[in-house]
């Protein structure tokens, strides 16, 4: 199984999808894909979740995650439906344990230094940094990074198509996390296609 930090350096960006229909998971995928974007996060926030990690997982060249992951009952059920990663919107014990004893690629939201220190306990050392914007933005990760410099991150959470270059230029950013590839409704295949396109030229300095 692909580690989470060739996952994260795999893509610039890594789509946050919340997709209500299943019949939205294929043309989706396909599309993004197509785009150059490979990597992909089903949130589990709909009843359509996990069938869609499902539908998705049978897409050539996708890679599919579940995130909103809360507990180990989640995990678990994302696991069976076929996900290959993990995101969680933070770190608790029991999910990190899980998700360690499991051995699936996993990326547990932090927020402060305290989160980050309790992820290295456990020998993890890539985060995402969630809520980015609402979190303190770029200033705010920059001062976590200098204390954590193994540490590598990616920023979800109030981050945009004209924002990202900013966050994806810091060293400690591998990759970011956007809900703008996908924006709500089911656009044309084509219009997600050059919407992944985009993104995916989105990289690091």
């Amino acid at each position: 199984m692909t580690s989470i930090d060739a996952l994260m350096r795999s893509v610039p960006v890594i789509p946050v999808l919340v997709v209500e229909d299943v019949a939205h998971a294929e043309p989706i995928a396909r599309a993004l894909v197509a785009g150059g974007l490979t990597a992909l996060e089903v949130t589990l926030r709909t009843p359509a979740a996990l069938e869609v990690i499902r539908i998705m997982s049978g897409v050539e060249g996708a890679v599919v995650g579940a995130g909103t992951v809360l507990n180990p009952r989640d995990l678990d059920a994302a696991l069976q439906a076929g996900a290959r990663f993990i995101v969680s919107p933070g770190l608790t014990e029991s999910l990190t344990r899980a998700a360690i004893d499991r051995g699936v690629p996993y990326l547990p939201g932090i927020a402060n230094s305290a989160d980050i220190m309790r992820g290295l306990d456990h020998g993890l050392d890539r985060f995402k940094f969630f809520p980015a914007e609402a979190a303190g933005g770029i200033k705010a990760l920059k001062a976590l990074a200098g204390p954590f410099h193994a540490v590598r991150f990616c920023p979800t959470g109030g981050i945009t198509e004209a924002t990202a270059p900013d966050w994806l230029a810091l060293k400690p950013v591998l990759c970011v996390g956007g809900s703008w590839v996908v924006p709500a409704g089911l656009p044309e295949e084509a219009v997600i296609r050059r919407s992944a396109e985009a993104a995916a030229r989105l990289r690091a300095a």
